[in-house]
């Protein structure tokens, strides 16, 4: 665990400009924001660290996403912030499954990123130079096509701000990273913007023991199981909701580590669980599943 506060990250242009632009968690909180602890997927210069500081408080960089859980768990800290979904790969499993059967946290608020990769190397080195990169397995997805054109091999680090930390003094290695980490790891950029697409967005959430009061332009996100496998059992579930015109945002389905075959489904639907309606519905569902889970219910992000 690494502590930073505020004014360690002023150094950096990047926060610098975060500053101006920070995002409330909850304005009927009563304390003062500043005084808030922060955990985040870490080493600083992450992805989940430039969401993180999009928010006002006291920084604090762990190296695995249980271990912001288990942090906010034990009152460590007051929240956490983890990526949870990527436009190009998808969602990010371990926290779905933290999410759903480790961990009675709820989703407070929502952050959306564009994300830009890139290639970092040791100062006067180039491509020509390098024979393995390094970054975490979603950051080498996104950036398949990039890696296939050098014909170099990969290996898979805990994140992409510790794969920058990894090849320090390694000039024969190169990592996919952010700006903020090559600034922080004294490293150059190579290459930049070589993500195979270009509207490559990560959604993190803010983790926390309680989820967002209502808004006027909610979702809350829950995750349930069926009683038995037999046909129209989903479509069941899933027409209560067009029935009363709710909106799903969000489908999927993710082993339930009981049996194969046996499958959870997270949906994401537009409301808060305190609507009246989306009460309504909720309580009938849970007459007709096996188990289901309030994951949180907080404002949704724009996605300009």
């Amino acid at each position: 665990m690494v502590v930073y506060t505020e004014n360690d990250f002023f150094k950096y242009k990047y926060s610098e400009n975060m500053n101006n632009n920070k995002l409330k968690i909850d304005d009927s909180e009563e304390n003062i924001l500043s005084s808030v602890k922060i955990g985040f997927f870490g080493p600083s210069g992450s992805f989940t660290e430039e969401a993180a500081l999009t928010l006002e408080g006291e920084l604090v960089a762990f190296y695995t996403i249980p271990e912001v859980f288990d942090a906010v768990s034990q009152d460590k800290v007051d929240i956490g912030v983890v990526p949870i979904e990527n436009s190009i790969e998808g969602s990010v499993g371990i926290t779905l499954d933290l999410l759903a059967h480790d961990y009675d946290l709820k989703i407070k608020n929502e952050i959306i990123l564009p994300i830009s990769h890139n290639l970092l190397v040791n100062p006067n080195m180039t491509v020509d130079n390098i024979k393995i990169i390094y970054s975490h397995p979603q950051a080498l997805s996104q950036c398949r096509k990039f890696i296939e054109g050098l014909y170099i091999v990969t290996q898979s680090a805990p994140s992409t701000s510790a794969a920058a930390e990894m090849i320090v003094g390694k000039t024969y290695a190169a990592a996919i990273s952010t700006m903020r980490a090559a600034q922080i790891y004294s490293l150059d950029i190579a290459a930049s913007n070589i993500q195979d697409y270009k509207n490559n967005l990560t959604r993190f959430v803010v983790v926390s023991k309680l989820d967002h009061r209502r808004t006027s332009n909610d979702k809350t996100s829950i995750v349930f199981s069926l009683p038995e496998d037999r046909a129209g059992g989903l479509y069941g579930i899933l027409g209560e909701f067009a029935e009363k015109n709710v909106n799903l945002t969000k489908i999927e389905s993710r082993p339930s580590k009981e049996k194969l075959g046996r499958y959870i489904f997270f949906v994401d639907l537009e409301g808060h669980r305190e609507d009246l309606q989306i009460r309504n519905i909720l309580n009938i569902i849970k007459s007709e599943v096996r188990y289901i889970k309030i994951i949180g219910s907080y404002p949704k992000e724009r996605q300009d």
